[in-house]
Protein backbone atom coordinates (compact mmCIF):
# COMPACT_ATOMS: atom_id res chain seq x y z
CA UNK A 1 0.00 0.00 0.00
CA UNK A 2 2.69 2.65 0.93
CA UNK A 3 4.98 1.31 -2.56
CA UNK A 4 1.46 2.19 -4.11
CA UNK A 5 1.32 5.52 -2.49
CA UNK A 6 4.70 6.49 -3.49
CA UNK A 7 4.17 5.37 -6.95
CA UNK A 8 0.76 7.53 -7.34
CA UNK A 9 2.34 10.62 -5.72
CA UNK A 10 5.80 10.25 -8.04
CA UNK A 11 3.50 9.88 -11.49
CA UNK A 12 1.22 12.88 -10.14
CA UNK A 13 4.54 14.72 -9.35
CA UNK A 14 5.85 13.93 -12.73
CA UNK A 15 2.53 15.27 -14.29
CA UNK A 16 2.79 18.78 -12.64
CA UNK A 17 6.44 19.20 -13.74
CA UNK A 18 5.85 17.92 -17.61
CA UNK A 19 2.30 19.46 -18.07
CA UNK A 20 4.15 22.82 -17.42
CA UNK A 21 6.32 21.74 -20.29
CA UNK A 22 3.28 20.98 -22.12
CA UNK A 23 0.64 23.98 -21.27
CA UNK A 24 1.41 27.37 -21.89
CA UNK A 25 -1.05 28.04 -18.84
CA UNK A 26 -2.93 25.83 -16.30
CA UNK A 27 -5.68 27.82 -14.41
CA UNK A 28 -7.21 26.05 -11.54
CA UNK A 29 -10.42 27.90 -9.81
CA UNK A 30 -12.70 26.21 -6.63
CA UNK A 31 -10.08 23.66 -4.83
CA UNK A 32 -11.19 25.15 -1.77
CA UNK A 33 -14.99 23.38 -2.87
CA UNK A 34 -13.17 19.73 -2.55
CA UNK A 35 -13.64 18.40 1.09
CA UNK A 36 -10.29 17.03 2.77
CA UNK A 37 -12.18 14.23 3.94
CA UNK A 38 -15.33 12.05 3.06
CA UNK A 39 -16.17 10.25 -0.21
CA UNK A 40 -16.14 12.51 -3.14
CA UNK A 41 -17.16 11.84 -6.81
CA UNK A 42 -15.96 14.84 -9.36
CA UNK A 43 -18.36 14.88 -12.29
CA UNK A 44 -16.46 16.49 -15.09
CA UNK A 45 -17.06 17.35 -18.68
CA UNK A 46 -14.75 15.40 -21.68
CA UNK A 47 -13.60 17.29 -24.41
CA UNK A 48 -9.85 16.09 -24.92
CA UNK A 49 -9.62 12.31 -24.03
CA UNK A 50 -7.24 11.21 -21.49
CA UNK A 51 -5.54 14.75 -21.20
CA UNK A 52 -9.42 15.75 -19.11
CA UNK A 53 -7.84 13.44 -16.31
CA UNK A 54 -4.31 14.22 -16.76
CA UNK A 55 -5.10 17.92 -15.96
CA UNK A 56 -7.73 17.46 -13.44
CA UNK A 57 -6.05 15.06 -11.02
CA UNK A 58 -2.35 16.71 -11.71
CA UNK A 59 -4.48 19.80 -9.78
CA UNK A 60 -6.76 17.77 -7.41
CA UNK A 61 -6.00 18.16 -3.73
CA UNK A 62 -7.00 14.41 -2.92
CA UNK A 63 -6.11 11.15 -4.15
CA UNK A 64 -8.13 9.96 -7.34
CA UNK A 65 -9.80 6.81 -8.91
CA UNK A 66 -10.95 7.22 -12.09
CA UNK A 67 -13.11 5.47 -14.86
CA UNK A 68 -12.35 5.72 -18.27
CA UNK A 69 -13.47 3.55 -21.62
CA UNK A 70 -12.26 0.11 -21.92
CA UNK A 71 -10.43 0.26 -24.91
CA UNK A 72 -7.25 1.81 -23.45
CA UNK A 73 -6.68 -1.18 -21.54
CA UNK A 74 -6.48 -3.54 -24.69
CA UNK A 75 -2.61 -3.57 -24.26
CA UNK A 76 -1.42 -6.40 -20.97
CA UNK A 77 1.49 -3.74 -19.77
CA UNK A 78 -1.09 -0.89 -20.55
CA UNK A 79 -3.53 -2.07 -18.57
CA UNK A 80 -1.03 -2.71 -15.62
CA UNK A 81 0.25 0.34 -15.56
CA UNK A 82 -3.06 2.26 -15.90
CA UNK A 83 -4.17 0.05 -12.65
CA UNK A 84 -1.33 0.68 -10.67
CA UNK A 85 -2.82 4.67 -11.06
CA UNK A 86 -6.22 3.90 -10.04
CA UNK A 87 -7.56 3.75 -13.85
CA UNK A 88 -10.56 1.66 -14.31
CA UNK A 89 -12.17 0.52 -17.15
CA UNK A 90 -15.87 1.12 -18.38
CA UNK A 91 -17.32 -0.81 -21.02
CA UNK A 92 -20.32 0.91 -23.65
CA UNK A 93 -22.69 -0.58 -26.05
CA UNK A 94 -19.68 0.15 -28.56
CA UNK A 95 -17.41 -2.49 -27.09
CA UNK A 96 -20.04 -5.79 -27.49
CA UNK A 97 -22.83 -6.60 -25.50
CA UNK A 98 -20.78 -9.64 -23.60
CA UNK A 99 -18.88 -6.87 -22.32
CA UNK A 100 -21.26 -4.70 -20.76
CA UNK A 101 -21.90 -7.30 -17.90
CA UNK A 102 -18.19 -6.37 -16.71
CA UNK A 103 -19.64 -3.48 -15.64
CA UNK A 104 -21.22 -4.68 -13.03
CA UNK A 105 -18.10 -5.70 -11.01
CA UNK A 106 -16.64 -2.32 -12.01
CA UNK A 107 -19.47 -1.02 -10.27
CA UNK A 108 -18.76 -2.99 -7.14
CA UNK A 109 -15.38 -1.41 -6.78
CA UNK A 110 -16.60 2.20 -7.04
CA UNK A 111 -18.95 1.16 -4.42
CA UNK A 112 -16.12 0.13 -2.01
CA UNK A 113 -14.03 3.29 -2.87
CA UNK A 114 -16.60 5.32 -2.08
CA UNK A 115 -17.17 3.56 1.28
CA UNK A 116 -13.68 3.76 2.10
CA UNK A 117 -14.20 7.57 1.79
CA UNK A 118 -11.86 7.66 -1.27
CA UNK A 119 -12.49 10.06 -4.47
CA UNK A 120 -13.98 8.97 -7.70
CA UNK A 121 -13.84 10.94 -11.00
CA UNK A 122 -15.74 9.89 -13.77
CA UNK A 123 -17.23 11.88 -16.95
CA UNK A 124 -21.04 11.76 -17.20
CA UNK A 125 -21.27 12.92 -20.68
CA UNK A 126 -20.50 9.06 -21.38
CA UNK A 127 -17.77 10.05 -23.67
CA UNK A 128 -15.74 12.37 -25.27
CA UNK A 129 -16.83 15.41 -27.51
CA UNK A 130 -14.57 18.70 -28.79
CA UNK A 131 -18.13 20.63 -28.90
CA UNK A 132 -18.24 23.55 -26.37
CA UNK A 133 -21.53 21.78 -25.69
CA UNK A 134 -22.33 19.99 -22.33
CA UNK A 135 -24.13 17.24 -23.99
CA UNK A 136 -27.11 15.53 -22.03
CA UNK A 137 -25.68 12.83 -19.21
CA UNK A 138 -25.91 9.53 -19.05
CA UNK A 139 -27.55 7.79 -15.72
CA UNK A 140 -24.16 5.73 -15.31
CA UNK A 141 -22.66 7.98 -12.77
CA UNK A 142 -26.21 8.18 -10.42
CA UNK A 143 -26.27 4.45 -10.77
CA UNK A 144 -22.97 4.39 -9.19
CA UNK A 145 -23.31 7.39 -6.64
CA UNK A 146 -27.46 6.09 -5.44
CA UNK A 147 -25.86 2.16 -5.40
CA UNK A 148 -23.45 3.39 -2.98
CA UNK A 149 -26.05 5.13 -0.87
CA UNK A 150 -28.27 2.48 -1.13
CA UNK A 151 -25.22 -0.13 0.26
CA UNK A 152 -24.07 2.52 2.69
CA UNK A 153 -26.75 3.83 5.00
CA UNK A 154 -24.66 5.94 7.18
CA UNK A 155 -22.80 7.26 4.04
CA UNK A 156 -22.62 10.43 2.39
CA UNK A 157 -21.28 11.31 -1.36
CA UNK A 158 -20.03 15.01 -2.02
CA UNK A 159 -20.45 15.69 -5.52
CA UNK A 160 -18.71 17.62 -7.41
CA UNK A 161 -18.68 19.23 -11.02
CA UNK A 162 -15.54 19.75 -12.97
CA UNK A 163 -15.61 22.15 -15.57
CA UNK A 164 -12.57 21.61 -18.01
CA UNK A 165 -11.78 23.90 -20.81
CA UNK A 166 -9.42 24.10 -23.90
CA UNK A 167 -8.45 27.19 -25.84
CA UNK A 168 -7.87 24.95 -28.56
CA UNK A 169 -7.89 21.32 -28.17
CA UNK A 170 -5.14 18.89 -29.73
CA UNK A 171 -2.65 22.27 -30.42
CA UNK A 172 0.44 22.97 -28.78
CA UNK A 173 0.94 24.82 -26.01
CA UNK A 174 -2.34 23.99 -24.38
CA UNK A 175 -3.81 26.34 -22.61
CA UNK A 176 -6.95 24.78 -20.18
CA UNK A 177 -8.93 26.59 -17.03
CA UNK A 178 -10.17 23.89 -14.68
CA UNK A 179 -13.41 24.40 -12.33
CA UNK A 180 -14.64 22.83 -9.37
CA UNK A 181 -17.75 23.38 -8.77
CA UNK A 182 -19.91 23.61 -5.61
CA UNK A 183 -20.40 20.68 -3.48
CA UNK A 184 -23.80 18.73 -3.95
CA UNK A 185 -24.54 16.87 -0.96
CA UNK A 186 -26.24 13.53 -2.36
CA UNK A 187 -27.29 12.02 0.62
CA UNK A 188 -30.05 14.98 1.05
CA UNK A 189 -31.16 14.26 -2.81
CA UNK A 190 -31.43 10.09 -2.25
CA UNK A 191 -33.04 10.43 0.73
CA UNK A 192 -35.87 13.18 0.17
CA UNK A 193 -36.81 11.80 -3.41
CA UNK A 194 -38.12 8.45 -5.14
CA UNK A 195 -35.00 7.34 -6.90
CA UNK A 196 -36.50 8.42 -10.40
CA UNK A 197 -36.84 11.81 -9.34
CA UNK A 198 -33.54 11.74 -7.36
CA UNK A 199 -31.76 10.79 -10.44
CA UNK A 200 -33.46 13.56 -12.49
CA UNK A 201 -32.34 16.19 -10.00
CA UNK A 202 -28.96 15.02 -9.47
CA UNK A 203 -28.14 15.31 -13.07
CA UNK A 204 -29.82 18.54 -13.43
CA UNK A 205 -27.40 19.99 -11.24
CA UNK A 206 -24.37 18.46 -11.97
CA UNK A 207 -25.19 19.87 -15.74
CA UNK A 208 -26.51 23.19 -14.56
CA UNK A 209 -22.83 23.59 -12.64
CA UNK A 210 -21.32 22.15 -15.52
CA UNK A 211 -22.92 24.80 -18.02
CA UNK A 212 -21.19 27.29 -15.76
CA UNK A 213 -17.89 25.78 -15.18
CA UNK A 214 -16.96 25.27 -18.95
CA UNK A 215 -17.78 27.16 -21.76
CA UNK A 216 -21.13 26.07 -23.23
CA UNK A 217 -22.78 26.73 -26.36
CA UNK A 218 -26.35 25.46 -26.70
CA UNK A 219 -26.86 23.15 -29.53
CA UNK A 220 -29.11 24.50 -31.61
CA UNK A 221 -29.48 25.75 -35.08
CA UNK A 222 -27.47 28.90 -33.67
CA UNK A 223 -24.32 26.78 -32.68
CA UNK A 224 -21.71 26.85 -35.33
CA UNK A 225 -22.73 30.62 -36.01
CA UNK A 226 -22.15 31.64 -32.10
CA UNK A 227 -18.42 29.43 -32.32
CA UNK A 228 -17.57 31.25 -35.61
CA UNK A 229 -18.13 34.52 -33.65
CA UNK A 230 -15.83 33.62 -30.85
CA UNK A 231 -13.18 32.12 -32.91
CA UNK A 232 -13.41 34.95 -35.54
CA UNK A 233 -13.30 37.76 -32.56
CA UNK A 234 -10.10 34.97 -31.18
CA UNK A 235 -11.62 34.91 -28.06
CA UNK A 236 -9.63 33.66 -24.51
CA UNK A 237 -11.94 30.43 -23.89
CA UNK A 238 -10.25 30.22 -20.49
CA UNK A 239 -11.67 32.87 -19.21
CA UNK A 240 -15.19 31.01 -19.07
CA UNK A 241 -17.60 33.49 -17.39
CA UNK A 242 -17.00 35.87 -19.81
CA UNK A 243 -17.46 33.78 -22.52
CA UNK A 244 -20.74 32.62 -21.17
CA UNK A 245 -21.34 35.85 -20.88
CA UNK A 246 -21.08 36.88 -24.19
CA UNK A 247 -23.42 33.69 -25.68
CA UNK A 248 -25.99 34.75 -23.05
CA UNK A 249 -26.11 38.22 -24.02
CA UNK A 250 -25.98 37.44 -27.84
CA UNK A 251 -22.79 39.95 -27.92
CA UNK A 252 -19.73 39.57 -29.77
CA UNK A 253 -16.43 41.49 -30.04
CA UNK A 254 -15.40 42.28 -33.50
CA UNK A 255 -13.31 40.09 -35.77
CA UNK A 256 -9.81 40.21 -35.17
CA UNK A 257 -6.73 39.18 -36.76
CA UNK A 258 -4.89 36.37 -35.26
CA UNK A 259 -1.97 37.04 -33.36
CA UNK A 260 1.36 36.65 -34.73
CA UNK A 261 3.80 33.70 -33.05
CA UNK A 262 7.19 35.76 -32.30
CA UNK A 263 8.69 33.02 -31.07
CA UNK A 264 7.92 30.66 -34.13
CA UNK A 265 11.51 30.69 -34.92
CA UNK A 266 12.75 29.33 -32.31
CA UNK A 267 10.11 26.15 -32.58
CA UNK A 268 12.88 25.27 -35.46
CA UNK A 269 15.32 25.06 -33.22
CA UNK A 270 13.10 23.04 -31.09
CA UNK A 271 12.76 20.66 -34.28
CA UNK A 272 16.36 20.39 -34.92
CA UNK A 273 17.65 19.51 -31.31
CA UNK A 274 14.26 17.32 -30.78
CA UNK A 275 14.37 15.14 -34.38
CA UNK A 276 13.86 11.93 -33.00
CA UNK A 277 11.32 12.76 -30.78
CA UNK A 278 9.49 14.20 -34.16
CA UNK A 279 10.05 11.29 -35.95
CA UNK A 280 8.99 8.52 -32.81
CA UNK A 281 5.30 11.16 -32.90
CA UNK A 282 5.12 11.15 -36.52
CA UNK A 283 5.41 7.10 -36.90
CA UNK A 284 3.10 6.73 -33.62
CA UNK A 285 0.23 9.95 -35.22
CA UNK A 286 -1.08 7.77 -38.23
CA UNK A 287 -2.28 5.11 -36.14
CA UNK A 288 -4.44 7.85 -33.70
CA UNK A 289 -8.37 6.76 -35.36
CA UNK A 290 -10.28 9.74 -33.14
CA UNK A 291 -8.84 13.47 -32.83
CA UNK A 292 -9.80 13.64 -29.26
CA UNK A 293 -6.68 11.27 -29.07
CA UNK A 294 -4.19 13.85 -31.04
CA UNK A 295 -3.59 15.36 -27.75
CA UNK A 296 -2.88 12.76 -25.65
CA UNK A 297 -0.70 10.86 -27.91
CA UNK A 298 1.34 14.04 -28.38
CA UNK A 299 2.06 14.96 -24.90
CA UNK A 300 2.60 11.27 -23.67
CA UNK A 301 5.45 11.32 -26.76
CA UNK A 302 6.81 14.09 -25.61
CA UNK A 303 6.98 13.76 -21.62
CA UNK A 304 8.56 10.64 -22.25
CA UNK A 305 10.75 10.79 -25.08
CA UNK A 306 12.21 14.83 -24.65
CA UNK A 307 14.20 13.74 -21.23
CA UNK A 308 15.55 10.22 -22.77
CA UNK A 309 16.54 11.98 -25.91
CA UNK A 310 18.43 14.99 -24.13
CA UNK A 311 19.74 12.54 -21.71
CA UNK A 312 21.52 10.17 -24.89
CA UNK A 313 22.39 13.23 -26.77
CA UNK A 314 23.77 14.99 -23.35
CA UNK A 315 25.84 11.77 -23.02
CA UNK A 316 27.33 11.90 -26.24
CA UNK A 317 28.47 15.44 -25.68
CA UNK A 318 30.11 14.35 -22.79
CA UNK A 319 32.22 11.71 -24.40
CA UNK A 320 33.18 14.14 -27.05
CA UNK A 321 33.39 17.55 -24.60
CA UNK A 322 32.96 16.83 -21.27
CA UNK A 323 30.45 17.15 -18.46
CA UNK A 324 30.31 20.65 -17.70
CA UNK A 325 29.05 21.46 -21.57
CA UNK A 326 26.91 18.33 -21.60
CA UNK A 327 25.06 19.36 -18.75
CA UNK A 328 24.57 22.91 -19.72
CA UNK A 329 23.28 21.68 -23.23
CA UNK A 330 20.76 19.10 -20.95
CA UNK A 331 19.51 21.93 -19.17
CA UNK A 332 19.41 24.65 -22.18
CA UNK A 333 17.15 22.09 -24.24
CA UNK A 334 14.67 21.73 -21.86
CA UNK A 335 14.48 25.92 -21.02
CA UNK A 336 14.33 26.10 -24.63
CA UNK A 337 11.42 24.04 -24.14
CA UNK A 338 9.99 26.09 -21.40
CA UNK A 339 10.48 29.22 -22.78
CA UNK A 340 8.90 28.39 -26.39
CA UNK A 341 5.55 26.59 -24.12
CA UNK A 342 5.02 29.66 -22.10
CA UNK A 343 5.56 32.53 -24.65
CA UNK A 344 3.73 31.13 -27.86
CA UNK A 345 0.74 32.50 -28.83
CA UNK A 346 -2.72 30.56 -28.44
CA UNK A 347 -5.00 31.55 -31.28
CA UNK A 348 -8.61 29.96 -31.27
CA UNK A 349 -9.53 27.56 -33.99
CA UNK A 350 -9.97 28.37 -37.92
Amino acid sequence: MLIKKIWYASVKLFLKISLQFYAKKIKVFGTENIPKKGAVLFAINHPNALMDPLFVTSNSTRESHFLVRADVFKKPFIKKVLASLNLMPIYRIRDGRKELSNNEDVFTKCFDILKKKETLMIFPQGGHCRARTIQPLSKGFTRIVFGALEKNPALDIAVIPVGITYQNSSSYPAKVSIHFGTVIYSRAIFSQNEKPKAINILKTTVSNQLKKLTVHIPADENYNAILSKLNNANVDFTQVDLVNKMIAENKFPKTVKKQINYVQPLFYILLLNSVFSFLLWKKLSKNIGEIEFIDTMKYAVNAISFPVFYSLQALLIHFLFGWNIAISYWLLSFVLVLVYTKFSVTNTEN
